[in-house]
């Protein structure tokens, strides 16, 4: 590891994190405790995703959406209006509604191979995003002087990573540049992400074979068309099988770095206790 002991963590005059864990258990959270203190850098890799790598893509997509609308269509013909999106680290949602849900047209949903085409779009950007952690790590330091770092990754790195792998190149290049921070829920955990998603089905991204599996299924199971699917139903009914997916890649994952659970991140009030957890993982 970065930091092969607790007393190196506590001595190391740059510290250099990066956080992964399910969407919900506080990697955000935890981010925004310690760029408020005012010495981490926060890269968000959802932010990077949205800005850099499919900036363009969302904003052309919401134009494609307007010129459907003769008024809107005219408006922007004539260059008389400008659509962006308006992305910040606490509004992501450009990127989740480009992303989409897939199935009926009239309920909002996209044909499956447009989908899977998005899907696989996301990967991409998100891979590039992961990669780009070195040179934010070092820009952090050298344009803006922050001493300490900290990567906030989305809930699907593990669909792109072998972390059996000991030469897997993400996990690799990940490892060498920043201490890799696992925040581990419990069953009650679970339970409240499921509770929260179905009150609030939101896209996301799946792991290709995964995702392939899963929407066969549920077309045999309820015997309809693509067209047919109602996309928040399917999104609910994946959802906690994309978790069930999910836990053991973590687990996976959770080797190359340290593990620290929910309820701890929960509790944390200053950088200094964060810095008393990651010394305590570490010799844990």
């Amino acid at each position: 590891m970065l930091y092969p002991s607790a007393d190196a963590w506590r001595a190391a005059p740059r510290k250099k994190v990066l956080l992964f864990a399910m969407s919900g258990l506080g990697k955000t959270h935890l981010a925004h405790l310690l760029r408020g203190n005012g010495n981490w850098f926060h890269y968000s890799i959802d932010y990077r995703i949205g800005t850099r790598y499919l900036g363009e893509t969302i904003a052309d997509n919401a134009k494609a959406e307007a010129m459907k609308v003769p008024f809107l269509r005219d408006l922007l013909l004539s260059d008389s209006i400008y659509i962006g999106s308006n992305i910040t680290f606490d509004n992501l949602s450009p990127v989740a509604t480009w992303l989409g849900k897939p199935g009926d047209p009239a309920k909002g949903g996209l044909p499956m191979a447009e989908y899977a085409k998005r899907q696989e779009a996301f990967k991409q950007a998100e891979l590039s995003a992961l990669m780009d952690t070195a040179h934010f790590a070092e820009r952090a330091q050298a344009l803006y002087d922050y001493p300490h770092f900290i990567c906030d990754t989305g809930g699907s790195i593990c669909e792109w990573a072998d972390p059996n792998d000991d030469h897997d190149p993400l996990m690799t290049a990940l490892a060498k540049e920043c201490l890799l921070v696992w925040i581990k829920g419990d069953e009650a955990h679970t339970q409240e992400l499921i509770r929260r998603f179905d009150k609030a089905p939101k896209p996301m991204a799946y792991q290709p074979e995964f995702l392939a599996r899963v929407w066969d299924e549920y077309l045999s199971e309820n015997n309809c068309e693509e067209d047919e699917v109602d996309p928040d139903a399917f999104v609910r009914w994946t959802y906690a099988q994309a978790l069930a997916h999910r836990q053991p890649r973590y687990e996976a994952m959770a080797r190359w770095g340290v593990t620290v659970t929910a309820d701890q991140v929960a509790a944390l009030t200053c950088e200094d206790d964060f810095v008393d957890l990651i010394a305590n993982a570490i010799d844990g």
